[in-house]
């Protein structure tokens, strides 16, 4: 049986969440984002300064739009999609050190951060739900 250390601790060297990928895009990372979603999702709203790259062209595309060894993390729309650990996946095939996005895109929406679309970025109000609304000083 494995243990639990060792379980949790591949867990999350293969899973990040909105608010570690937001955290590290701040920090001026070399973290790529990588949206896997089909072109009427990614035009709809995505992850600020995401890629777009369906998952079913990352075999061909890749390589010559993402630097080799980069970390990457990558998501689809929700809980409820697999496409993030498609894509994920298929990233790992290439060497990337690829992770999935938990919650997905939901969840980044969810949560308050900027999502971009035709007409720039913005931000929606954070769910109470999922995330804390801070409350900002008048000053």
């Amino acid at each position: 049986m494995i243990d639990r250390t060792e379980y949790y601790s591949a867990k999350l060297a293969y899973e990040t969440d909105a608010s570690d990928v937001h955290a590290a895009l701040q920090a001026d990372s070399t973290l790529i984002v990588v949206d896997v979603r089909s072109d009427e999702a990614w035009a709809q709203g995505r992850v600020a300064g995401a890629v777009h790259m369906p998952y079913s062209e990352i075999a061909d595309r890749a390589p010559a739009e993402i630097p080799a060894g980069s970390p990457v993390v990558v998501y689809c729309w929700s809980p409820g999609c697999n496409a993030g650990a498609k894509g994920a996946l298929e990233l790992a095939k290439l060497g990337y050190p690829a992770r999935e996005m938990i919650g997905g895109f939901e969840y980044w929406v969810r949560e308050g951060y900027p999502v971009e679309d035709a007409d720039g970025v913005h931000r929606r109000p954070v769910d109470p739900l999922t995330g804390v609304a801070r409350i900002r000083s008048r000053a």
